[in-house]
């Protein structure tokens, strides 16, 4: 049998559902469900997991936590395609929000519990596996409901998600650094509450399942069909770039409360995780303006590739600011600049990548192997970071890195054509 081609059985469709004039505050329900997600991966991700690892080895606390982000990414990897894809062939999103939230909390009250690096390690690997099958259905809500020439202010709505959620988690995980166990199972917490809130006032209007039976199809060609969407060559450039600039942000932003300790000069009594709760504030609303500002031009405009390209390539050029400037100054211009960047292109990516989706009716499927280039080089960056760190000798080292997998991710966008 020839290999599998993507255009064999996925043609470009018309454009998602339009909006349902009942379902008033979708945007708010969104941005909420996404806020949490984004609560859990900072706070969490970001102070309480560094912090943990810190207590129990600090003279390796560089390589475990790299060790642990790494493993944990094949479990997050592994989990948001195939829930999505179980999602779309369900026909409903609500169950999976739901389960996979609840399950999430589970996983940070044992996170929150345990003494070992081993047991940490299995830990993070679920809370990661979980919040993944959330995110993969939370994420296909964009293009089931909203309309394509409604997507860049949809995705600059939901992407106040990143600042709104990021804040709230690094300044609950900053109180509670001390007392692990109360941050985590309140980071949990939020994330239930929000899946209990968005399933409760959006409820699933049923889908046609949209995977039939098919009898004795090879696991080869199934495998194929699952990752299908990157036959498509706007959707397999927009995963690249995608993937290179979360990869350098992350890098940089996981081992943000160790490079504070480390790297920075910080004011007399200033310690590193209240620095954190200083840093994240700035940085967020920078990223909240951006968000905003680049979702909703973007519409007016019809251009997306300029905004994506262009804030791409001034988060590798910001990168810079810590390596010329390792001071507490330089920090707050770095965040406040990175915030910027990134939030404009989180915004305006995500309306470029609903709209190269190859088929509306896998939706879900699609948009879960393209958070495999956003969950992914999340989990993945504690690793790739404890690597460049402990091989090149410091932190000067990772932001070079982080600006240079930004610049390729701007160089990543300009291939596409199906967007202007």
């Amino acid at each position: 049998m020839p290999p599998f081609s993507a255009t064999d059985e996925i043609r470009p469709t018309s454009a998602a559902h339009g909006p349902d004039p009942r379902r008033r505050g979708l945007m708010a329900l969104l941005l909420v469900a996404n806020a949490s997600l984004y609560a859990v991966y900072m706070g969490a991700g970001s102070v309480l997991l560094p912090t943990q690892v810190e207590a129990i080895d600090p003279d390796h606390k560089v390589a475990l936590l790299g060790l642990i982000g790494g493993i944990s990414a094949v479990f997050a990897t592994a989990c948001n395609p195939v829930a999505g894809a179980l999602s779309d062939r369900s026909g409903r999103r609500n169950p999976w929000v739901l389960g996979g939230a609840l399950a999430s909390l589970a996983g940070l009250a044992f996170l929150g519990s345990v003494r070992t690096a081993l047991l940490v390690g299995i830990a993070w690997c679920l809370v990661q596996a979980t919040m993944n099958v959330y995110q993969a259905a939370v994420t296909a809500i964009v293009p089931d409901r909203i309309a394509p020439d409604r997507r860049g202010t949809a995705s600059a709505l939901v992407g106040l998600a990143l600042p709104v959620g990021g804040t709230l988690g690094v300044l609950i995980a900053s109180r509670t650094a001390g007392r692990l166990a109360t941050g985590y199972l309140t980071l949990g917490l939020v994330a239930a509450a929000a899946a209990v809130l968005l399933t409760a006032l959006c409820r699933d209007v049923p889908r046609e399942p949209n995977a039939e039976p098919v009898p004795s199809v090879p696991w080869r060609r199934r495998a194929a069909l699952f990752l299908s969407a990157l036959g498509s060559r706007d959707f397999r450039w927009a995963f690249i770039g995608r993937a290179l600039m979360v990869l350098g942000y992350f890098s940089v932003v996981g081992y943000q409360l160790y490079i504070l300790d480390d790297h920075i000069t910080l004011p007399a009594g200033l310690r590193p995780a209240a620095a954190m709760a200083v840093l994240t504030p700035v940085s967020m609303a920078a990223m909240a303006v951006s968000t905003l500002v680049g979702g909703l031009l973007s519409d007016r405009w019809n251009r997306r590739k300029v905004f994506v390209g262009v804030s791409a390539a001034l988060a590798g050029l910001v990168m810079a600011v810590p390596v010329v400037a390792p001071t507490w100054p330089g920090m707050l211009v770095f965040s406040a600049l990175n915030g910027l960047a990134f939030g404009c292109f989180m915004a305006v990516d995500t309306a470029v990548v609903t709209l190269v989706l190859p088929r509306a009716e896998d939706a879900a499927r699609d948009m879960g192997v393209l958070n495999i280039a956003n969950a992914g080089p999340q989990i993945v960056a504690p690793f790739v970071a404890s690597a460049v760190v402990t091989a090149f000798g410091g932190y000067t080292p990772l932001f070079l890195f982080g600006g240079a997998l930004s610049l390729l991710g701007a160089l990543a966008i300009w291939p596409i054509r199906g967007v202007r």
